[in-house]
C-alpha cells in the first residue's frame, strides 16, 4: 500500500470517515495557484521567477505535516493529541533535500514562501513561540530538529519526497530520514532568517516578499475552503449592448468619452447622469487592454464609503450586469455577511428556511468573497487598504489586487487622514500595475491634483461637454436659526402640511433626537403609519435596516412620491438612494451639504427647484479640546468658511457644476493649504511606516489594531440583549456553524466609537461593550440608544458619541 494514502493534512469534516490526503491538498493548492497566475497575469515589477517560486512554495507548504506527531493530531483533534511543532518549519527540509538542484537563492525564495504561510517570522515577543523566530530558538541543532518533530516514519518521508521531485519535475531525490531532514530543515531555517529577520536585501525585496507570501496564503486558504476562483468577469463585452438596449436615448456625450479612455480617469457628471454606467464603460476598456498587455483576468473593484451605499451599488450591479443573485459580484465589507441575511431574509420568494439556515448561506457566500472568489467586487476602500498590513492575513489581498481596476465613487476630501492614506494605497496599487478610476459630481481640483501625484500619472478628465447645463434641482435658503429652534419646526410642519416629503439632517444624535420628539405627532396625524421616522448610527444592527428598509420603501428615488418625515443624521449622506421634495441641514462642510442636497429632487423631475435650508449650527468645543467644532463634529473653519460662500448664493438655484468652483474656492483658502500639508504628510508617514514592507514579516497584529481604531469604532450591546445574543451564538455551536451563530447574534450589536470604552462595561468574554440600557429603560427600536445612567452619572449623551 502507498504510504502516501494515510497521511492526511487535514481532520475529517464531521461524519467523514477520513480527513484529506495531503497529497490531495498540495494538489489542490498548485491548482489554486495556477488559477491565481492566470487572473493575475505578468506584474511587471516581479521577479521573473516569482511565479516558479510561488507554485514550488505552495506544492512544498506543508510537507512537514508528515510526522507522527502531527498525523495522531488531525486523526483525534483534541487538546490532549496537540503537537506543539511548526509544520512549515520542517517543510523546510523537504524544500532544501528535493530541490537540491536549485540554486540557494531560488531556495531561500521558495522556503520564505513556505515558512511564512501561517506565522510571522520575526516579533510577536509578548506571545511566545508566535513568530518562527522564537520557535527557531527552540531549534539551535539538527539534534533539536529530530527531538521536537519526530518520529517520522522514514518510508513514509520518502515516498512523500518522491512525489514531490515527480510533481516538481525535479530529479530523483536522494533517500531520506530523519537525519537528512533535520540538517535540510536547518540549513534552510538559518539561511531564510540570516537573510530576512532584520531587513529586506534590497529596496524592492521587502515588496516581493509580502507579495510571494500572499500567492502562497491566498492559494492555500481557496483549496482548503474548496471555493474556487472563477475566471469568467460579470463585466463582459456583452455590457455596452445591453446598456443601450436599456436607453430610451442615445449614451451621453460623457459615457461615450468615458469608454474611450486608455489609462486613469477623472469622471465629473452629474448626479442621475450615467455615472456609474460610464464607470463600467471605462472599466471595461481598462480589462481589455490590460488581458491584451499582461494576460490575466483583471479584478474590478468598485468602492463607495459607506456600508449601505455598497449595499445598494450590489443591487444596482447585479441588475444591470444580468447576475440578480449576485453569483459573480462580490459585496466585501465588515458587515457582508449581515447584508447577504437581510437580503435573503427580504426575499419574498424564498424558501421556508429557518434564520439560522439562512445565517449558515449568508456566511458561506461572505467567505467566498472575502476568499477572493469574485473578479467583481464591490467595497469600501478601507477593506483594499488593510492590504498594507500586509502578513498572512492581509498580503492576499496584495497580490489580489496586482494588475487590477479600481473606481472611487465619491472621495471624500476633507478627512486628511484617511485620504492620505489612500492617496498612499492608489500609488501602490498602479505600481502594480493598477488602473485608477475616480467619479464624482464635484471633486475639487486641489484632490485631482494630489491624485495624480500620488500616482505618479495623469488623470483623463471627462465631463459633459462645455455650455451643456446641468441640471437645477434645488434653491438655497439661509436660516441663521439652529435646527432645533422652534422656528425651524413651524417651517418643516408648514411643507408637512402642503403633503411634502421633508428630510432633516442633523449633524449629531442628539438634535435629530430632539427634532424627532417635536414632529413626530404632527408627521403621523397628517400622513399616517411610517409617516414619521428617526435613522442615527446608534441603532442596534437589526433595527437599523429594518429603518433602512422602511424608509427605502417609502422613499427611494424613482417611487411614487409619498408625504412624510424623515430626521436623521449625516449617515444619511452617502448611504441611501433616496429623493425628497424638502431638506432643512445643519451647517456642515461643504462636501457633506452637497451630498445632503443629492437626497432631495435627486432626478430633477420636480415642478420647481427644490427648497434646501441649511441651518447656523453652534460652535462650541468637545469635552477636552479648546478648537470649537460645528456641533461639536465638524472643524469650524471649513464649516465657517462654507457658510460664507453660501451666502453668496442665498436665495438663488443650484446646479452641481456650481460646487466643483465652491470646493475650489474653499481649498485654495489658508485652511485649505493646511489641510494640503496634512494629507502629503499622512501620505508620506503611512507609506514610510507601511508600505516600505521593511522587515516584511514582522508580527503586525499590533499595527492592525491601529489600524482599525483609524477606522473603526467598538461593537456594543444593550445589557438586555446579553442573553439573547448568547443564545444566538449557541445556537451556531450547536449546528457546528459559528460564523452563523455571530452573524445571528450581531444583530443585536450597536456601532460605537473607540473612546466609547470607558463609558460603560467592558465584557471581557463577549469582547464587547455593555450599555446599561434595554428596551424598557433607555434604547427604543423608534429612537435608538437614549441617555444612560450609570452610578448616578450620565455615562452615554447622544450627540457625544458620533
Amino acid at each position: 500500500m502507498n504510504p502516501l494514502e494515510r497521511v492526511w493534512a487535514k481532520s475529517p469534516d464531521p461524519g467523514q470517515p477520513r480527513g484529506e490526503l495531503l497529497t490531495e491538498h498540495l494538489d489542490a493548492i498548485t491548482h489554486a495557484l495556477e488559477t491565481l497566475r492566470l487572473r493575475v497575469g505578468h506584474v511587471e515589477l516581479l521577479p521573473e521567477r516569482f511565479w516558479e517560486w510561488a507554485a514550488l512554495a505552495c506544492l512544498f507548504h506543508d510537507a512537514g505535516k508528515v510526522p507522527q506527531g502531527f498525523q495522531r493530531m488531525v486523526a483525534n483533534p483534541s487538546r490532549s493529541h496537540a503537537w506543539g511543532q511548526r509544520h512549515e518549519i520542517y517543510s523546510l527540509g523537504f524544500v532544501d533535500h528535493v530541490l537540491s538542484h536549485l540554486d540557494e537563492d531560488d531556495r531561500r525564495w521558495i522556503g520564505l514562501g513556505v515558512v511564512t504561510h501561517h506565522r510571522p517570522l520575526t516579533g510577536a515577543e509578548c506571545r511566545p513561540g508566535h513568530s518562527i523566530a522564537m520557535q527557531r530558538k527552540a531549534l539551535p541543532d539538527p539534534a533539536a530538529i529530530v527531538e521536537s518533530f519526530g518520529p517520522v516514519d522514514a518510508h513514509t518521508a520518502d515516498a512523500l519526497a518522491v512525489w514531490l521531485a515527480h510533481r516538481a519535475q525535479a530529479p530523483a531525490p536522494d533517500p531520506v530520514d530523519e537525519t537528512v531532514l533535520a540538517r535540510a530543515t536547518h540549513r534552510l531555517l538559518t539561511d531564510i532568517m540570516n537573510e530576512w529577520a532584520k531587513e529586506s536585501p534590497d529596496d524592492d525585496a521587502g515588496l516581493h516578499a509580502v507579495l510571494l507570501q500572499g500567492a502562497v496564503t491566498l492559494s492555500d486558504h481557496v483549496a482548503s475552503a474548496h471555493v474556487p476562483l472563477l475566471t469568467e468577469h460579470a463585466l463582459t463585452g456583452q455590457y455596452p449592448t445591453r446598456l443601450r438596449d436599456s436607453l430610451p436615448g442615445p449614451l451621453f456625450a460623457h459615457q461615450n468619452a468615458a469608454q474611450r479612455v486608455e489609462g486613469h480617469l477623472l469622471l465629473r457628471a452629474p448626479t442621475g447622469k450615467g455615472k456609474t454606467e460610464a464607470s463600467l464603460l471605462w472599466a471595461l476598456t481598462q480589462i481589455r487592454q490590460l488581458n491584451a498587455t499582461v494576460g490575466g483576468q483583471p479584478r474590478l473593484f468598485y468602492t463607495l464609503p459607506y456600508l449601505a451605499s455598497i449595499n445598494a451599488m450590489a443591487e444596482r450591479l447585479g441588475e444591470g450586469l444580468d447576475d440578480p443573485g449576485l453569483e459573480r459580484i462580490g459585496v466585501t465589507h465588515s458587515k457582508a455577511a449581515g447584508y447577504h441575511l437581510n437580503r435573503a431574509l427580504s426575499d419574498e420568494q424564498d424558501d421556508e428556511s429557518t434564520p439560522i439556515e439562512h445565517a449558515e448561506r449568508a456566511v458561506a457566500k461572505a467567505n467566498a468573497s472575502r476568499l477572493f472568489r469574485e473578479l467583481l467586487r464591490v467595497t469600501t476602500p478601507y477593506q483594499l487598504m488593510r492590504a498594507a498590513l500586509a502578513g498572512t492575513t492581509h498580503s492576499s489581498t496584495l497580490i489580489d489586487s496586482a494588475n487590477s481596476v479600481f473606481v472611487f465613487d465619491e472621495l471624500h476630501a476633507y478627512d486628511s487622514r484617511r485620504l492620505g492614506i489612500m492617496l498612499a494605497m492608489m500609488g501602490l496599487w498602479v505600481r502594480l500595475g493598477g488602473r485608477i478610476g475616480v467619479v464624482s459630481a464635484t471633486l475639487p481640483d486641489a484632490l485631482a491634483r494630489l491624485i495624480e501625484n500620488a500616482i505618479d500619472a495623469p488623470l483623463t478628465e471627462v465631463a459633459p461637454p462645455q455650455g451643456r447645463a446641468w441640471p437645477v434641482r434645488h434653491r438655497l435658503h439661509l436660516d441663521d436659526s439652529h435646527l432645533t429652534c422652534e422656528t425651524t419646526a413651524k417651517a418643516i410642519t408648514r411643507s408637512l402640511e402642503e403633503g411634502r416629503s421633508v428630510l432633516v439632517v442633523a449633524n449629531n444624535v442628539a438634535d435629530a433626537q430632539s427634532i424627532y420628539a417635536a414632529l413626530k405627532a404632527t408627521a403621523l396625524n397628517l400622513h399616517g403609519e411610517d409617516a414619521a421616522i428617526l435613522l442615527h448610527a446608534r441603532f442596534r444592527n437589526r433595527d437599523r435596516a429594518a429603518i433602512e428598509k422602511r424608509i427605502l420603501g417609502r422613499y427611494a428615488s424613482g417611487k411614487e412620491h409619498r408625504p412624510g418625515l424623515v430626521v436623521t443624521t449625516q449617515v444619511v449622506e452617502v448611504s441611501l438612494d433616496l429623493d425628497f421634495d424638502v431638506l432643512h441641514t445643519s451647517a456642515a462642510p461643504l462636501e457633506a451639504l452637497i451630498q445632503r442636497f443629492g437626497r432631495v429632487n435627486r432626478l430633477g423631475k420636480r415642478a420647481a427647484p427644490a427648497p434646501v435650508t441649511v441651518h447656523r449650527p453652534c460652535y462650541a468645543p468637545r469635552t477636552g479640546d479648546k478648537d470649537e467644532y460645528a456641533d461639536k463634529v465638524y472643524e469650524a473653519a471649513p464649516t465657517r468658511q462654507g457658510w460664507e460662500l453660501l451666502e453668496r448664493h442665498d436665495g438663488h438655484t443650484l446646479d452641481e457644476q456650481l460646487f466643483t468652483g465652491w470646493l475650489n474656492e474653499i481649498y485654495a483658502s489658508p485652511w485649505g493649504d493646511a489641510w494640503r500639508e496634512a494629507v502629503q504628510e499622512k501620505s508620506t508617514e503611512f507609506s514610510e511606516s507601511f508600505l516600505g514592507f521593511d522587515p516584511p514579516f514582522d508580527d503586525s497584529r499590533d499595527l492592525e489594531k491601529a489600524f482599525d481604531k483609524m477606522f473603526d469604532g467598538i461593537e456594543g450591546i444593550l445589557s438586555g440583549d446579553v442573553q439573547v445574543y448568547r443564545e444566538a451564538l449557541k445556537e451556531g455551536v450547536d449546528r457546528k456553524n459559528r460564523g452563523a451563530g455571530k452573524l445571528l447574534a450581531a444583530g443585536y450589536l450597536l456601532p460605537l466609537p473607540n473612546y466609547a470604552r470607558g463609558l460603560a462595561r467592558w465584557d471581557h468574554r463577549l469582547g464587547l461593550l455593555v450599555v446599561d440600557a434595554t428596551e424598557e429603560d433607555g434604547y427604543s427600536t423608534e429612537t435608538g440608544l437614549e441617555p444612560i445612567q450609570r452610578d448616578g452619572r450620565s455615562v452615554y449623551q447622544p450627540g457625544e458619541i458620533l
